[in-house]
């Protein structure tokens, strides 16, 4: 099966205008992309200058367009108030009928979002915050608050882990629904993350992503035979929107 091809932005700088992101969510939803997806920061490091919030942007999609699937990669939990999040992605998978998919993280210490603005920056403490805001999440989505998401069992989750760093981010990734390696360096370094994803779960335990990025006009095959279900064409920041629109408009089979 082939897999689904998506669109992975920097709300930042030239897009940082939310009518310019929905104007390019409408452009990828025409052209055959299956997915659209921002990247969530509340600051970002120099040369970036404007980040634009990625929550209110994709509720501006949602509302845009009818099809494309969405969603924030990543939000690290650790900086989010777990009951406000709740309310955030059900309001969402409501608004989009859907279409919502989660991505989380522990998020990162170098880009001055962490420290100035009081949030815990120990790694090992992010990764106990995150697993606990994921079971706390999950609650609440299972009707401990009311509107429930439209997805059932639940609006699926992919948990990102650095490339070949510690065993625990697969064992993470491999209890929700998805995992989103960052830096993975060839199609060969997916394909032993996809037998070791193989190794983490039961058999019969349901579908699940595994999620790459790649740059724009690169080959998608080889990261399909090693195993990927989501492709992500991805954009460096700060990102240029001319070179955005250009590869939106080429299509996902460019």
């Amino acid at each position: 099966m082939s897999a689904k091809r998506g669109v992975f932005l920097p709300p930042f700088d030239e897009l940082v205008d939310p009518r310019t992101l929905v104007e390019l969510a409408r452009r990828a939803e025409g052209s055959g992309w299956d997915g659209f997806f921002l990247w969530d920061h509340v600051n970002f490091a120099p040369p970036v200058g404007a980040v634009a919030d990625a929550w209110i942007a994709l509720a501006a999609i949602a509302g845009a367009t009818e099809r494309i699937r969405i969603g924030p990669l990543v939000t690290p939990l650790s900086r989010r108030r777990i009951q406000k999040l709740a309310r955030e992605t059900a309001t969402l998978d409501l608004l989009s009928e859907g279409r919502l998919t989660l991505g989380v993280g522990l998020g990162v210490e170098d880009n001055g979002e962490l420290e100035p603005f009081g949030e815990e920056v120990d790694p090992r403490r992010r990764a106990a915050l995150l697993d606990q805001g994921l079971e706390r999440l999950t609650s609440f989505w299972a009707g401990e608050f009311e509107p429930t998401p439209v997805q059932s069992p639940r609006i699926p989750v992919w948990a990102a882990g650095r490339w070949r760093t510690r065993r625990r981010p697969l064992e993470r990734a491999a209890r929700w629904d998805g995992f989103f390696p960052i830096n993975v360096p060839d199609p060969a370094g997916l394909a032993r993350i996809a037998a070791e994803i193989g190794e983490l779960r039961a058999p019969g335990e349901g579908p699940f992503d595994l999620v790459v990025e790649i740059e724009p006009g690169a080959a998608v095959s080889p990261w399909e035979a090693a195993g990927a279900t989501w492709v992500l064409t991805s954009f460096d920041a700060p990102p240029e929107r001319r070179a955005v629109e250009a590869a939106i408009d080429a299509g996902p089979n460019a």
